[in-house]
């Protein structure tokens, strides 16, 4: 308790610049051998590292009941079949999904459902009636937008929205990119293993096993989800979340993620030109995971990695883009992904009935002080993370430095009120 007795004692400075010179000289070690041991382990990674039972593992368990799905099947809907390419490269599109006979099994009962269509139709109109989208951040690049917002719900975990313009991209491009697992784990190297477990060949839905890398201070993550696209003229309703699977059983490592969301809408839109072509692709994205990690520290990675993540996601598509230009196979994810159920437009305006639909509101925020930074607030914030992550978690409680850092983290917002 001597720890905690000194750090309380450091709280009850004065002034917010003494207990800030304080706290960075009580971390400052902390901190220096944080980041060597980053720098080692990035550079040369040792063989303990990756055994299994020397993985750290500083995260809360994920409750099993948390996603229960929905099992009704789909009514009122059209056949279903693959669609119809509208790019050159999409010319063998067309042919066929092959029936391997070692392949996924047949999925009897859809874990997706109208019912899901009908969420993710109210969440791009904004007629959740969920909280207020607080905005994150807006990036650009010559050939993307990104537009990003976040809101916390009463239960749950921290709800993400985004929205992305990528040029010279084709709706369908985009449909069999984010579905394209074997292609995936070309670019995105934190995909170490997936494997498609069961799948519907009228519906297209797929149920689908992930694992996940995560830093070597965490166990891996697992993910079993389902996933099902509706298709609008040339707009996509793409919906996926997490589904329970009584064939793979429970390990300890890597950790299973029950809770899990993400689902996107697609669509074309005008270019950023102004020449009234529909050349660009809108991705509308609402995500959400309980990976067991406390969701203030969830929260503050999310933020500080999310643009490098969409970035490489960017690099991904046109990466792929190129290979479906030189007509490379198309793989049985992409296939799959042209398999959806085709939907008339009206039948998502009558989902409303008659009732009027609670609106989202959207936070629109001042614009910044140029060249603002909020380093105390990430000081703060991330010498909590260090503490909590290299500490014996016998000594202090990491919710107690979580929420020491969450006050000191809003000193700001007092003595600085927004102009």
């Amino acid at each position: 308790m001597v720890l905690v007795e000194e750090f309380l004692e450091i709280l009850e400075r004065p002034t917010i610049g003494a207990v800030f010179v304080e706290i960075m000289v009580f971390l400052g070690p902390v901190w220096i051998a944080f980041l060597v041991g980053i720098t080692v382990g990035w550079i040369w990674k040792p063989k303990w590292a990756a055994w299994k039972n020397c993985k750290f593992d500083f995260s809360v368990p994920s409750s099993p009941s948390a996603s229960v799905p929905s099992t009704s099947k789909p009514q009122g809907f059209h056949s279903s079949e693959a669609p119809t390419p509208s790019f050159a490269s999409y010319a063998d599109a067309g042919s066929e999904i092959e029936q391997f006979d070692t392949g996924p099994s047949r999925l009897n009962t859809l874990p997706i459902s109208n019912e899901d269509l009908d969420h993710l139709w109210h969440l791009v109109e904004r007629k959740d009636g969920g909280p207020t989208w607080k905005h994150m951040m807006d990036h650009s690049t010559p050939n993307m937008s990104y537009q990003a917002w976040q809101r916390h719900p009463e239960t749950g975990p921290p709800q993400y929205c985004s929205r992305t313009v990528y040029e010279d991209a084709a709706p369908e491009l985009l449909r069999d990119f984010f579905w394209d697992d074997e292609f995936r784990v070309k670019w995105d190297d934190m995909l170490v293993h997936t494997e498609t477990i069961e799948e519907c060949p009228t519906t297209g839905t797929m149920v689908v096993h992930w694992i996940r890398k995560f830093p070597f201070f965490c166990s891996d993550r697992e993910y079993i989800f389902a996933r099902r696209i509706w298709e609008s003229g040339r707009s996509y309703h793409c919906v996926t979340k997490g589904v329970p699977c009584p064939t793979i059983p429970r390990k300890d490592k890597p950790r299973r993620v029950d809770l899990y969301y993400s689902s996107w809408f697609i669509q074309a839109v005008e270019s950023r030109e102004g020449n009234g072509q529909l050349t660009a692709c809108e991705v509308l994205l609402f995500h959400h995971e309980d990976m067991g990690i406390p969701w203030e520290i969830a929260k503050f990675g999310v933020r500080q990695g999310m643009w490098g993540a969409v970035r490489k996601i960017e690099r991904g598509l046109r990466s792929y883009q190129k290979s479906r230009a030189s007509n490379a196979k198309i793989s049985h994810c992409a296939l799959m992904a042209q398999v959806n159920t085709k939907i008339d437009p009206e039948y998502l305006k009558s989902t409303d009935g008659n009732e009027e639909s609670l609106g989202t509101e959207i936070e629109v925020l001042p614009a910044k002080r140029e060249g603002s930074i909020n380093i105390p607030k990430l000081l703060i914030i991330g010498g909590a993370l260090v503490v909590a992550c290299t500490l014996d978690r016998g000594i202090i409680p990491k919710t107690f430095l979580f929420n020491v850092a969450k006050r000191f983290g809003n000193i700001g917002k007092k003595v600085s009120p927004r102009p």
